[in-house]
């Protein structure tokens, strides 16, 4: 068989209130060599991307997180797009505010809460796929505590939705690990049929070698966003 040469291409949803969108886009066409189009909130167009690529909703505040963190960006007329985008198999992924949003909109399921130590956190924290690799990634948010009811966690789990938990240095998943109280140390999730993505973690913050730390690259990778 030919061998699939496709260069995925990502769209960056920048709302007032985005502060990563930069970081993001930084990250994605600078060290990952990506081509990459910024999308303005009050836009609807995304005629040019196809299901093989992926949209991405950045961290920060949207709308200034009035109401509930994602509550607003979520009727916004880009999101509408990307909703009907998700669900035709597109790939979307959501990191810190985008993982609210995504929640909010209903493309993935739970929600997002006040950390349990009700304080921002900023800090590197490792995360695990498999509770034996990890990879330190930087967290900063103040209401990233994962949590959804238990026949909603039982359903993530037996379908191995759980992306990532907050894990120890050499990868075990341990309260002591869990930096905001999120139900079974979970960091970031999928939907069911795998296309679109959230999490709390900021992996365009580690990949860059003048920042010593590459393991974002390996997120994305595993994410098969690459």
């Amino acid at each position: 068989m030919p061998r699939n040469t496709y260069n995925m291409k990502f769209g960056i949803v920048v709302f007032p209130g985005s502060n990563c969108d930069r970081d993001m886009q930084h990250s994605l066409a600078n060290d990952l060599g990506k081509e990459v189009k910024m999308l303005w909130h009050k836009d609807s167009d995304i005629s040019d991307f196809t299901t093989n690529d992926c949209i991405v909703l950045p961290g920060g505040f949207s709308y200034g997180d009035y109401l509930r963190c994602g509550a607003i960006a979520r009727f916004s007329p880009m999101m509408q797009s990307v909703i009907d985008f998700a669900n035709k198999g597109g790939k979307v992924l959501g990191v810190c505010n985008g993982f609210q949003i995504l929640c909010e909109s209903g493309l993935l399921p739970g929600v997002l809460l006040q950390n349990a130590n009700q304080q921002f956190i900023c800090k590197n924290v490792y995360i695990t796929p498999n509770q034996q690799d990890a990879f330190c990634i930087p967290i900063a948010h103040g209401e990233g505590r994962y949590f959804a009811d238990e026949a909603t966690i039982q359903q993530l789990t037996d379908n191995q939705q759980i992306l990532f938990q907050y894990c120890e240095a050499d990868g075990t998943v341990s309260s002591e690990a869990n930096p905001n109280g999120a139900v079974q140390n979970i960091a970031g999730i999928t939907n069911a049929q795998r296309n679109v993505f959230g999490m709390m973690p900021h992996p365009e913050r580690a990949t860059s070698s003048l920042l010593n730390n590459t393991h974002g690259q390996s997120i994305f990778s595993l994410l098969g966003l690459n």
